[in-house]
């Protein structure tokens, strides 16, 4: 940019973590277990079979047992430092919560968080944390049972507010490690270019749209190298 922005949002997906190890818990055909993985995350299915849910996100929560933020992730939350979380807006699809482990101060965790629970008659309850497999007796203070704190299919983001807003202020808008496929998300590019921000893709595979520059790079290489020509 020949500016330094004021407003910076960054949008972040599985992309970003790849590097990290995070399993996509997706196998041949999209299964999990023989379940197609959108029928073990979604309103429906907690209804129909909350066990076979917990068992789910047990495993994934499992699957994160020593995996660590990678360089990306640092020079996201090295970003946000030095610029504050005013000027620099971490907006997340992963549930992992890496960007947290890695020191970030403030995260958007648009999709939930692995490793929290929350009510599941009311989303406005205090979550509660989880360390490991949940205890199945789990219970909210008004007595609802406990379930995973993530947003399902069909269920709308999380922060969307904040965000929206964000976007109609921001300057330099970077996606990274996301298939713009899933709406919202998918669209948060064309909201930040009708603002006039310098919109930035960094992926591997650019999954293209309305953007100024394309990074074919993993984050852990590509965002050191961007976040320290933004601070220079």
């Amino acid at each position: 940019m020949d500016t330094v922005p004021s407003r910076v949002v960054v949008l972040s997906g599985a992309g970003l973590s790849a590097a990290s190890g995070v399993p996509t818990f997706r196998g041949a055909g999209g299964l999990w277990e023989g379940h197609a993985v959108e029928d073990v995350a979604t309103p429906e299915a907690w209804r129909r079979d909350p066990e076979l849910v917990r068992r789910f996100y047990d495993a994934r929560r499992s699957a994160l047992t020593g995996v660590v933020p990678n360089a990306g992730h640092r020079a996201l939350v090295r970003l946000q430092a030095a610029w504050g979380t005013e000027r620099v807006l971490l907006v997340t699809q992963n549930i992992d919560g890496l960007l947290g482990v890695a020191g970030a101060q403030e995260v958007l965790e648009m999709h939930g968080a692995l490793r929290k629970l929350r009510c599941s008659a009311s989303e406005g309850h205090p979550w509660v944390d989880i360390v490991g497999d949940q205890d199945r007796t789990a219970r909210c203070a008004c007595g609802a049972p406990l379930r995973p704190a993530v947003v399902w299919f069909g269920e709308v983001p999380l922060y969307m507010p904040r965000i929206t807003a964000a976007l109609a202020a921001c300057q330099l808008f970077l996606s990274v490690g996301t298939s713009g496929l899933v709406y919202p998300a998918a669209g948060f590019v064309r909201l930040a270019r009708q603002v006039g921000a310098r919109c930035v893709e960094v992926n591997p595979a650019p999954v293209g749209g309305p953007f100024h520059e394309v990074i074919a790079e993993g984050g852990e290489t590509a965002l050191p190298r961007l976040v320290a020509a933004l601070l220079a």
